[in-house]
């Protein structure tokens, strides 16, 4: 592995998805924030680049390779993964977690006022969240199913009608990079998912379900913007 330290994280977790658990340890955000290099990341977090180095060259040395390599998935079967896996997990437990935050917040407000905005932050994710996976399922992913059978089938492709596949993947990275935001705020406010020393067993049951559903957008949003939409503008550039 040479000149990993220009290497960018996204291009690490793609590669090989051992090393996500190494940028998480160091709380390096690998999907909305792939594009920085190792160089960047260690310096503006003050992290020893070579500690860090060290650390990735373990977990990739590692014998348990029980990872999946999506990087060499084809693209269609990559869309399709994405939205059957974290797509429905996405609307399976946003109904379940706002119900837990509504009674902790019932219950707790008064000598927690946090959750308040902890609730808050979450409804607008998921919110948020529905409307981005509409727009991939009817939009985005659709036409990057199409660009794979034209390609499988030498057939010509249709000009869609957003353009170039670019402007939907832009829009889409925009609203990971909001998500991502919302839920560094959560992460602050819940002391990491850490339930306080009065916190009930629904309180410690909630902020885990909460740090699970972020574990899972971090992997989900990795899958989209270190390997789905970059290969899908370089798979459209067959068509120019």
């Amino acid at each position: 592995m040479e000149n990993l330290q220009n290497k960018t994280i996204g291009a690490f977790v793609a590669e090989d998805f051992r090393t996500a658990a190494v940028f998480s340890k160091y709380k390096i955000d690998f999907c909305c924030k792939g594009n920085r290099t190792i160089d960047e990341v260690c310096e503006k977090q003050e992290i020893d680049s070579k500690i860090l180095l060290k650390k990735i060259k373990e977990a990739l040395s590692a014998e348990n390779s029980n990872t999946i390599d999506f990087n060499s998935w084809p693209l269609d079967l990559l869309a399709d993964y994405i939205e059957k896996t974290h797509h429905r997990y996405v609307e399976e437990k946003s109904v379940i977690i706002m119900q837990f935050l509504n009674k902790l917040c019932s219950v707790h407000g008064a000598n927690h006022p946090e959750l308040f905005k902890i609730n808050m932050l979450f409804t607008e994710c998921a919110s948020e969240l529905a409307q981005h996976m509409k727009k991939e399922e009817l939009m985005l992913f659709p036409f990057v199913k199409k660009m794979v059978k034209a390609i499988d089938t030498e057939a010509a492709l249709v000009q869609p009608p957003f353009g170039t596949v670019s402007n939907p993947i832009a829009m889409m990275m925009h609203e990971h990079d909001a998500e991502g935001d919302r839920f560094r705020e959560i992460a602050s406010l819940t002391n990491d998912y850490k339930a306080p020393d009065d916190g009930c067993t629904t309180y410690k049951v909630t902020f885990q379900m909460l740090k699970e559903f972020e574990e899972n957008l971090h992997t989900h949003i990795h899958l989209e913007n270190n390997i789905l939409f970059p290969k899908a503008v370089v798979l459209e550039k067959e068509f120019a």
